[in-house]
């Protein structure tokens, strides 16, 4: 059985709950917006079983209370900075889906010195890469209330507020990264989407031809909740990305 340890982590003045599993190479699993760490139970929390795993959960969601005022990714991108540097001492892989994808891309570009590998699944690098409009509380299905109720210190009814937070953010354009900014990305990066994604496959493909050391993965017959959908070809695709330096492919173009 895999360790397991659960703790909060004061940084920058946030006080992040986390889990840390496994042994190894530190990798840091980031969840999407409104839901928390338990988004990777059957898929990705079995990399704890080659690396050392850390989950740790955002400002206003699950175990993490939220402390009010903006929930911006360039504010949740800070958070994580101070996480790496208090919590994992260094640099770490960065694993992100959804909106944890838009955070770790933000940390790699603000501390590239923290950040070993990126993997960006579902992720958009600007708003208008979003199939979807934000979700408003009404949007959302009551079972990612409860699920939040049962484990936020800041108990029932505080949720709403959060995906209020997250779509005024959104709708005030703090996503808007240009190709230009993917350049400064300098690690190696997998992008790893659904063929049927809440990010469309234009958009994903600017943000692998705008990553200069980009690869790409579309899994076939996948939506928005493609780790749940495809658990263990997602996480073939990410720890055999994350296990060891590429093989050489015979015909390369791209990168030749």
């Amino acid at each position: 059985m895999q360790r397991l340890v659960r703790r909060y982590a004061d940084g920058d003045g946030m006080r992040m709950w986390h889990d840390e599993r496994g042994s190894g190479e530190p990798v840091v699993l980031l969840h999407g917006a409104i839901v928390d760490s338990r988004c990777f139970a059957g898929n990705l929390d079995a990399l704890a079983g080659s690396f050392r795993l850390y989950l740790p959960e955002r400002r206003g969601h699950g175990h993490t209370a939220d402390p009010g005022g903006s929930l911006s990714p360039q504010v949740m991108a800070a958070d994580m900075i101070a996480f790496l540097e208090t919590v994992v001492g260094g640099a770490a892989a960065l694993v992100g889906y959804s909106a944890g994808g838009v955070v770790a891309l933000l940390t790699a570009l603000a501390r590239p010195d923290l950040v070993s590998r990126l993997v960006l699944i579902s992720t958009a690098f600007h708003q208008d890469g979003w199939v979807l409009p934000p979700a408003s509380p009404a949007d959302i299905p009551q079972i990612i209330y409860d699920q939040h109720a049962g484990v936020s210190p800041d108990g029932p009814g505080r949720l709403a507020s959060v995906i209020a937070r997250i779509a005024e953010s959104a709708e005030a354009g703090d996503l808007a990264l240009t190709a230009a900014d993917l350049g400064a990305v300098g690690c190696r990066t997998l992008v790893l989407v659904g063929d049927d994604d809440a990010v469309s496959l234009e958009h994903t493909l600017e943000l692998y031809r705008g990553l200069p050391g980009a690869e790409l993965a579309v899994v076939p017959h996948a939506s928005h909740t493609l780790l749940i959908e495809r658990p263990q070809l997602c996480t073939g695709l990410v720890a055999a990305f994350l296990g060891g330096p590429p093989a050489p492919t015979h015909m390369p173009i791209r990168r030749a």
